[in-house]
């Protein structure tokens, strides 16, 4: 059984902590250079209507990826290396292993680069929910075990199998949003936080992990 397959590893826990990848803990939107640099054309074309929130992540990132020549797989694994994280994750870890707090990774875009980019830090997440793909045929072919209405990776669902009494959203754009408006409590920055003021969902801002350690810190104690 994956990761992406398993339950939390706390049995009812009464935290758990969700977060974005791409754009979150990295520092660049890399999952969307990546789409950028593979599907130049398409992007242009399909990022601004999934921005404007007319066409849905689902159907716009399926038909990006799909889009995109097998033989280019090793090419975005490479693309991955050495993409920069956002500071204070590892103290950030460290304080939620210390209260006995999963860290979840839920990702809409490549687990494969989820890997790549966090190395040995990987596994310091509870679980990684992402994008599955399958490079066997001509085109990358998309695999999504938690589709969703509107998105590949149906982040909402995945919270779904962690009983909780408090969820927590860490987040920075529009693949967040719906998790963001579930989430007991919502760290947000960039395109998410405007969302969440279009309707009206408190959140707390942030800029670095440092910053949701020392709320969550002052919260929990």
């Amino acid at each position: 059984m994956t990761k992406a397959q398993q339950k939390s590893t706390i049995p009812n826990p009464k935290r758990v902590v969700f977060c974005d990848f791409d754009g979150t803990i990295t520092v660049e939107e890399t999952f969307v250079g990546m789409l950028k640099h593979f599907a130049p054309e398409l992007s242009s074309q399909l990022m601004p209507e999934m921005y404007a929130r007319r066409l849905s992540l689902r159907s716009g990132v399926r038909q990006l990826l799909e889009s995109i020549p097998s033989e280019c797989y090793g090419e975005i694994v490479e693309f991955s290396r050495g993409k920069l994280m956002r500071s204070g994750l590892v103290e950030l870890l460290d304080f939620l292993d210390a209260k006995g707090v999963d860290f979840v990774i839920v990702s809409g875009g490549l687990r494969v680069m989820v890997e790549t980019v966090m190395g040995d830090l990987v596994d310091r997440a509870s679980a990684i929910y992402a994008v599955e793909l399958d490079a066997t045929g001509p085109r990358l072919q998309v695999n999504a075990e938690f589709e969703g209405d509107t998105e590949l990776v149906s982040k909402v669902r995945v919270m779904g199998l962690y009983e909780a009494e408090s969820q927590v959203a860490i987040g920075d754009s529009l693949t967040d949003f719906n998790m963001a408006l579930q989430a007991s409590s919502v760290f947000a920055r960039d395109r998410l936080a405007e969302y969440l003021d279009s309707q009206q969902k408190p959140y707390i801002k942030w800029d670095n992990f440092f910053d949701v350690r020392e709320n969550l810190s002052q919260k929990w104690n």
